[in-house]
Formats: C-alpha cells, sequence, structure tokens
C-alpha cells in the first residue's frame, strides 16, 4: 500500500475519533462569496475578489455569481475572461484545453500550475503535465487564477503562473440543485448536488452528466458518425469537526470522485479548399478515432486552528489515477497526418484515402495511445499572524512531498478504406510503438510573508525544489518487460525560485504594485534540453471605489531559454517527449480589468452589471536565432514571433436584471495568430481567423424554486478558424442553444 493510501486511510479513521460538537462558519475560505457554504482555508489561494484587489500581485477570483452568470460548461470560456490568459481551442467543448499565461505555452496547459483545491491535477504533473485530464467546469463553485509573484508557493510551474478550481464545498445546511439543458446534435447537460451539515458532520454529494453526437459531420461510412462526446462525473465530500469554539479546533475533509469520458475526438483537421467548402466536415479517415477515459480522486484534508494562537495547520493526502487510451489515426501511407494536411498537393494518394477513396490494405495506420497515470503525495501548510512593533505580519510555509508516473503502452493497427468505411487489416504487436515509463519525485518546500506597515505592504516568498525524473525505455518485442530496460535516463533538478511583490495604497480606492520573480519550468524524464528559465516583471495600478473595480497591469517576460516540447498535439515534428531549446525571448503586455455594477437603476430594482477584460500582447519574439526541427518553430531568426500568442483578445459583457428575471450577454474577441513562428505579415496558410463571439443568456424564476434558462452560446454563428495544429484546420464551435431548467431544494 503506497505512502499516501496509507495518510488517507488514518486522517479517515482520525475524523472518525473526533468529538462531537457545534459547526460555525469561521472556517470559510470566503464566507462573503458563498455564504451558504463551508470551505476549508486548505483549498483556496486567493480567497474571494475582494482578496485578489488587495494581493501585491496580480491574481483574479472568479466566484460562484459570474460562473452562474453564463452556466460554461467550457473552462476555455470562463478564463476568457482573466486579462493575461491565453486560449487555443481544439475541439470546441475545452475537454483538454489549452491554456497559457503571460506568454508561458499553450499545449495541453502544460507551462502553468494546474490545481483542484490547491492540489495539483495534471495526470502526472511533475513526469508528463499535460493535461489530458481537465477537472470538469460544471462541478467547480470557483476558480483563481495567480500570475506574478503569486504563484511561488504553488509551483513548480512558476514562469506563467497557477489554475486552482475550487469544487462545490459542502454547505452550512441542507441544501441542492439540479440543472438539467438541451440542445442541438442530441446534446444533454444534467447537473446536481445535494449537501447536508449537522453540528459536526457534513456531506455533499454531486454528479454531472453530459452528451452530444457533436457538432461536426463526419463522412458517410458504415461504422458510426457520432464526433461528440459522452461525460459522466461522480464526487462526493465528507466533513467531521469538533466545537470551533473548543481550544483546538480541528477535523477532517474526505473527497471522493471518479470521472468516465468517451470522446470520439481526433487529431485530424481540414485542409483549407475543405473548410472553405464545409467548415464543420470531418474526413472519413476519423470515422474510428475516440478517447476512453477514467480519472480515480481521492483526498483527505486534516486542518487545526487553535482557539488562543494567532495560527493553523493544514495536511492534506491525495491520490488519484487516471488512465486513457486515444485510438486515431496516426499515419497514411507512411506519412504523418500533420504533414499530409500541410502538403496535400503532395500527398494527392494519401489525402483521397483520408476523405474516403479506397486505399490498399494497411495504408491507413491507427494508433492505441495508451497511457496509465497516477499522481500522489503529502503537502503541508502552517499559517502564523504576528506583529513586530508597528509592523504586522502574516506568515505561510509548505512542503509537499509528491510522486508521479507515466506509463505508455502502445500500438498500431492497420486498415484500408473502401467507399468511405474502413476495415482493419492488421494487428499491431501490444507496445511494439511505445513501451516506456516516466517517473517524477520531488519535495518541495515555500515561505511567503505578507509584511505591512502604515500603507505599505512587502510580500517575499521562497520556493525550494528537489525533483528527480527517470525515463525507462523497452523493447518493442518485450510487452511484459521481462528482460529489464533497453535504456534508462535520470534527471535530478535541485532549484531554488525567489520572488517579491510590493503593494502601495493611496487612500481607500487607489492601489500600486509591482513585482519580480524567477520563471522555471524542468526538462521532461530523459530530456537533454537545459531546463526552461526566466524572469518576470509586473507593475499596475488599482482603482476601487463603489460599484467599480478597475486595474491596469503591464507585465514582462524574459527568457533566458525558451523549451518547446514535442507532442501529438503541437503536430509531430520529432519524437514525442522531445524536448528542443529556444534560447532568449521575451513576451511584454498590457492588462486591463475592470468591473462596474449598477444597483437600483432610477428606483426601479434593476441592476446592471458590466465589466471588460483586454489583453494587449505588444510583443512576443525571439532574441536570438536558431535551426529546429520543432514544427511551430522551424528555422527562426531574432525578431521573429512566438507562435499562437494574439496580440489583442478581450471581452466585454453586460447584464440587466429584475425582480426574477436577468439577462447576460457576454462578447469575446481575438486576433488572428500565427501558426509558425516568423515576423512581417502572416501568410494565410500559417494563420488562425480573427473572431467576435457572442453569447446569451436569459433566466427566468418561475417559482421559488425553479428558473428556466435559455443559453446561445455564438448567437451570431461565426465561422471562423481557431488552430491549424495537431493536423490541419481546426473550427470553432458553431451556434449552440440550449433550453433547461434549474430546480433548486
Amino acid at each position: 500500500m503506497s505512502l499516501t493510501r496509507t495518510l488517507v486511510m488514518i486522517l479517515a479513521g482520525a475524523a472518525a475519533a473526533l468529538p462531537a460538537a457545534g459547526q460555525d462558519a469561521s472556517i470559510a475560505g470566503d464566507a462573503t462569496a458563498t455564504p451558504a457554504a463551508v470551505t476549508l482555508d486548505s483549498i483556496t489561494i486567493v480567497g474571494s475578489a475582494d482578496a485578489a484587489r488587495d494581493t501585491a500581485g496580480s491574481a483574479q477570483f472568479i466566484g460562484p455569481e459570474e460562473l452562474d452568470r453564463f452556466e460554461y460548461s467550457d473552462i476555455q470560456r470562463v478564463l476568457r475572461s482573466v486579462p493575461g490568459v491565453y486560449i487555443q481551442d481544439e475541439e470546441g467543448y475545452g475537454l483538454r484545453p489549452n491554456i497559457g499565461i503571460r506568454g508561458s505555452g499553450l499545449d495541453r496547459s502544460s507551462r502553468i500550475a494546474l490545481m483542484e483545491d490547491r492540489v495539483l491535477i495534471a495526470p502526472a504533473p511533475y513526469a508528463a503535465p499535460s493535461a489530458y485530464y481537465f477537472p470538469t467546469q460544471r462541478r467547480m463553485s470557483a476558480v483563481e487564477v495567480l500570475k506574478g509573484p503569486s504563484s511561488i508557493p504553488v509551483g513548480l510551474r512558476t514562469t506563467g503562473g497557477a489554475v486552482n478550481m475550487l469544487s462545490t464545498p459542502i454547505p452550512t445546511g441542507s441544501t441542492g440543485r439540479l440543472d438539467v439543458a438541451g440542445g442541438p446534435d442530441s446534446s444533454r447537460d444534467v447537473y446536481g448536488h445535494y449537501g447536508w451539515s449537522g453540528d459536526n458532520v457534513g456531506f455533499m454529494a454531486e454528479f454531472v452528466d453530459q452528451d452530444t453526437e457533436g457538432f461536426k459531420d463526419l463522412d458517410r461510412n458504415d461504422n458510426q458518425n457520432d464526433t461528440g462526446y459522452d461525460l459522466n462525473d461522480y464526487f462526493g465530500k465528507f466533513r467531521v469537526n469538533n466545537d470551533p469554539s473548543s481550544r483546538w479546533y480541528t477535523g477532517v475533509e474526505v473527497k471522493f470522485g471518479y470521472t468516465r469520458q468517451k470522446s470520439n475526438a481526433s487529431y485530424l483537421g481540414l485542409t483549407d479548399e475543405d473548410f472553405d467548402k464545409d467548415a464543420f466536415r470531418r474526413y472519413a479517415g476519423s470515422q474510428f478515432d475516440q478517447l476512453s477515459a477514467r480519472h480515480w480522486h481521492r483526498q483527505a484534508t486534516w486542518f487545526l486552528e487553535p482557539a488562543d494562537a494567532a495560527w493553523g495547520l493544514s495536511v492534506t493526502a491525495y491520490d488519484m489515477d487516471f488512465s486513457r487510451n486515444w485510438y486515431k489515426l496516426q499515419s497514411v501511407g507512411g506519412t504523418g497526418i500533420s504533414s499530409i494536411l500541410e502538403d496535400p498537393d503532395t500527398y494527392a494518394s494519401e489525402i483521397d484515402w483520408i476523405r474516403g477513396g479506397d486505399s490498399p490494405d494497411d495504408a491507413l495506420v491507427l494508433r492505441n495511445n495508451n497511457r496509465d497515470y497516477y499522481s500522489r503525495g503529502v503537502q503541508g501548510e502552517l499559517s502564523y499572524a504576528v506583529d513586530f512593533g508597528s509592523v504586522s505580519s502574516n506568515w505561510t510555509a509548505g512542503v509537499r512531498f509528491h510522486e508521479d508516473e507515466e506509463d505508455r503502452f502502445q500500438s498500431e493497427n492497420g486498415y484500408r478504406m473502401t467507399d468511405g468505411t474502413m476495415t482493419r487489416t492488421s494487428d499491431g504487436a501490444p507496445g511494439s510503438q511505445a513501451n516506456r515509463v516516466g517517473k517524477g519525485s520531488a519535495s518541495s518546500a515555500f515561505v511567503q510573508s505578507d509584511l505591512s506597515w502604515r500603507a505599505w505592504t512587502f510580500s517575499p516568498g521562497v520556493r525550494f525544489e528537489d525533483v528527480s525524473l527517470t525515463r525507462k525505455d523497452f523493447a518493442g518485442d518485450d510487452p511484459d518487460r521481462e528482460n529489464g530496460p533497453t535504456r534508462k535516463r535520470r534527471n535530478r533538478i535541485t532549484e531554488t525560485l525567489v520572488g517579491a511583490s510590493v503593494l502601495r495604497s493611496f487612500g481607500p480606492s487607489w492601489r500600486a504594485f509591482a513585482g519580480v520573480h524567477e520563471g522555471y519550468n524542468p526538462p521532461a524524464p530523459g530530456s537533454d534540453s537545459d531546463p526552461e528559465e526566466s524572469m518576470n516583471y509586473e507593475a499596475g495600478l488599482r482603482y476601487i471605489t463603489g460599484g467599480l473595480a478597475a486595474e491596469a497591469v503591464a507585465f514582462y517576460t524574459d527568457y533566458d531559454n525558451l523549451v518547446g516540447t514535442v507532442t501529438e498535439s503541437t503536430g509531430g515534428g520529432g519524437e514525442i517527449g522531445d524536448q528542443f531549446d529556444g534560447g532568449s525571448a521575451h513576451v511584454t503586455g498590457l492588462e486591463l480589468l475592470a468591473d462596474y455594477r449598477i444597483s437600483n437603476v432610477g428606483g426601479s430594482g434593476l441592476s446592471i452589471p458590466v465589466g471588460v477584460s483586454w489583453t494587449w500582447t505588444a510583443e512576443a519574439e525571439f532574441d536570438n536565432s536558431f535551426e529546429s526541427d520543432f514544427d511551430p518553430w522551424g528555422d527562426v531568426q531574432d525578431g521573429d514571433e512566438i507562435p499562437y500568442i494574439p496580440e489583442h483578445q478581450g471581452r466585454v459583457y453586460a447584464g440587466l436584471a429584475g425582480n426574477r428575471w436577468e439577462m447576460n450577454v457576454n462578447v469575446t474577441y481575438q486576433d488572428e495568430v500565427r501558426t509558425v513562428a516568423g515576423s512581417g505579415s502572416i501568410p494565410s496558410d500559417e494563420s488562425t481567423d480573427d473572431f467576435l463571439i457572442v453569447d446569451l443568456l436569459g433566466r427566468w424564476d418561475a417559482a421559488d424554486w425553479v428558473s428556466l434558462v435559455l443559453r446561445v452560446n455564438n448567437l451570431f454563428d461565426e465561422t471562423y478558424i481557431v488552430s491549424r495544429r495537431p493536423a490541419g484546420v481546426r473550427p470553432g464551435i458553431d451556434r449552440q442553444a440550449f433550453v433547461g431548467a434549474n430546480f433548486h431544494f
């Protein structure tokens, strides 16, 4: 039995032995944002929108009210409201998002720290951080985004920052919710939860059930035509605690979850010519493409808050398993699909077979991209408040002991295409295409302090990471791995990262802040690449008064070495896992954010919330020339622009709410982006489209216990290119109109 699983059992057993007593909301991490919820302090980083505005650095908190405003099930649509966050859409639903922060890189969100309830949530965050699993957005109560020095306590990947998703908390009383909605493509979106708390115990159970046949049209074939997905997510929490007025207030919260997803997703896009004819076509060659995935989540947190002391302690043990097999088209006629889609004239026979033309046996090769992961560890955090004369200080120190693994065991099968229908013609031996294991283990610690004197707050922080990475390659003809590894490689990384920020208040409304911190991303297991290192700077100004909150932040990321990693989702260009050094580069920009609410307009009882966020990336460029086999870079000249970073992107929303109804409009804009490094005007075959998307949600409270909802995404049915990777042109999702009801009890 693993150390983490043993600790989970010990924590759960200790919880059962706690004495019964009263319950209090004093442990709430954000009582103002969710009055009915008890949230452990240990799961939040920012805590609330008000706390974010008092932070000596960039941080945003998207609370329950904003999440309910549009009821998005796509985390990418949620995060477009945060300036400095870049999104590259892929399949239209946000199941496997590509998220970057301030130029950190977007591919599979692998260059930022992804967390759920302050626990690293990527399948193997040290050994293989690509987020092929991502928490279901519909069961989240809030989202926190950290940028700048605020990310030092999170680690390990500190260049861009962190996204921390807060799951539905256990309520203080007895509450429940059921949301039911239906839409196009036989789509179903159902979410429900119920929770209850007594004097010394509480629980919460919830589920998500989503199903759709997909918005793309698969070429005619005799196998299947579904291009959508089916997702089931089940989570539960249980908490026990003693009397909050006790001298030693303590408790345990245990969390369990299981997620199952079947997604008929493909890496195969379209040629430009076919996109112009039918943007939502899917080629016959992708008819068997399907991702099957399962995720198990086990977590327990113990907290202690003495009544007569200014300190608190929490310890969390976590143990997660993730398995996936993405069976998808890999090559045609011996050529990778990315190369074929980039040059269909050269590969005329191959593109014809992909489109459904008759082919020889084994012309189309599909790969079982089969991988198993685990991630487990123990982390603890101690907070302490103390005054030194006129200086007040709040100290936070934490440790994490973590291990994870990615096990690749992959094979390929051959197919023949006949009149649009694929038939299997050969079976590959298990493990013959990839038979390797990557492992990561880490011991880390951090200390951060907020030192306040008069109108000044100084926030220094330091983080230490000791990481061991190992990769073992086994022979393709040794599926049982009886002969041991054919090659074994190790990396040992010891790194100390520092950061500091300062905040100056000018009266009750104005705040100015600035910060600097070291950015770091470790190499992959067995990689010969240097670590990715950078210095990151920011300076900002906030204005807060009445119903208005506004912020402007300038940022500058100075890379000493930018690293590119080959994954299937980057479009190839080497063996999966290969890394390339890009040398020096820089990203600089300006982030704007403002929210304003007009209440009781003219005494009518109406309220009008409005908001805007904008990111202007003034420069995102390489500072040296080099030749690279990494497809998104190629041969780079000094001054070439880094791909997939738009110059302008933004979001504007407005609402109108009465006593029993509301209407909200969300408008999102993004510039075209360069898909391959370069300079000057962007070639049409190396560019995405700029787009302006309007989303709409209307809600009417038919009774105290039920609301009727109309939600329309992409109201004007815009058609646009969002990406040219992994292989070919990919469209944004078309208009999606959902009608549903929300029940509260």
